[in-house]
């Protein structure tokens, strides 16, 4: 579909969309150019779609769609973003995830609108979308900067929000030799290596048996994964340190896996440092350490045990 069917006037804006305060001063508001967004390629987003267009269309701002090139769910015309911008991510962790890296050269602050299942990374439920932007455009937000792991290897570099995987291809399994600071930790062989950051503990490196960082925490994880025979724990690495990692991946060869999407990388030596703020999320309250969050979502359950007990005591 061309992209001149998704064309929205442009209003020119009020001075009086917002309600005097009681010292008779406008509540400041946020400039922007234009809403970016990004949309899951399959959830239902269809009422949540036109709340944004209603909202844009009464501010006066574009919408453009990031990524919408090749994209086989075309909702706004393409478009770039810079930092004056607000990107809008509708779907899940995954989308938030696919609208950060985009985001993350201009700093652009990123809103996760769930579409769905509130995730770790969405601020708001789909249904409070038109309130939640209004509060961004009165200044009525908070920043949250996430770390990223940067992950240097001999052709470049790259860097993931949640976790990088180097995994075996095929039957196979793989070596890795794993160092801080070339000091050397273990040699494994088995099925790979996860290293997580923070945010990331909580997804693959969590089902593998690996701590959580509770948010703030200054350090990262490498978990082996599926290690066969030897001992080697989780290893949390300071933030000021570096990791090593050396592959040996043999006759079938090895996978890297950025932020759960498969990426060609060319290289056996890797390196990864902790880059303390990348990537800008919009919240609306305080995280805290997280916990809260993996709580509520189920990842962290509580004993049955305490659940029995609990029922037994004699209500007041």
């Amino acid at each position: 579909m061309p992209a001149a069917a998704y064309s929205r006037p442009r209003v020119p804006p009020q001075d009086n969309r917002y309600p005097a305060s009681p010292l008779g001063n406008d509540p400041p508001q946020v400039p922007f150019q234009r809403v970016a967004l990004v949309v899951h390629p399959t959830r239902g987003i269809d009422r949540v779609l036109a709340d944004l267009h209603r909202w844009t269309d009464a501010e006066g701002l574009e919408l453009v769609q990031l990524g919408a090139e090749g994209s086989q769910r075309v909702v706004a015309p393409a478009g770039t973003v810079t930092a004056s911008d607000l990107v809008v991510a509708l779907g899940g962790d995954g989308t938030v995830l696919a609208a950060l890296r985009l985001a993350a050269d201009t700093r652009t602050p990123v809103l996760g609108v769930a579409c769905g299942s509130l995730g770790a990374l969405s601020a708001v439920p789909g249904d409070e979308l038109e309130s939640a932007l209004a509060r961004f455009r009165s200044g009525d937000w908070i920043t949250r900067s996430l770390p990223v792991l940067k992950m240097a290897y001999e052709a470049g570099e790259d860097w993931a929000i949640n976790d990088v995987v180097l995994v075996r291809r095929g039957a196979g399994q793989i070596a890795a030799d794993v160092a801080i600071d070339d000091e050397l930790y273990v040699r494994l062989a088995g099925d790979g290596v996860v290293v997580a950051t923070p945010l990331g503990s909580s997804a693959y490196s969590l089902a593998l048996g690996g701590a959580i960082l509770p948010a703030g925490t200054q350090a990262f994880l490498c978990t082996p994964l599926a290690m066969h025979a030897g001992s080697a724990a989780p290893l949390v690495v300071p933030a000021d340190a570096g990791l090593t990692i050396d592959i040996d991946p043999g006759y079938a060869g090895f996978d890297v896996e950025i932020d759960g999407q498969r990426r060609h990388r060319e290289g056996m030596h890797f390196r990864f440092v902790m880059h303390p703020d990348r990537v800008s999320l919009v919240t609306f309250a305080t995280m805290g350490r997280g916990l809260a969050g993996l709580r509520r979502r189920g990842i962290i359950a509580d004993s049955p045990r305490i659940a029995i007990r609990d029922k037994r005591r004699p209500r007041p």
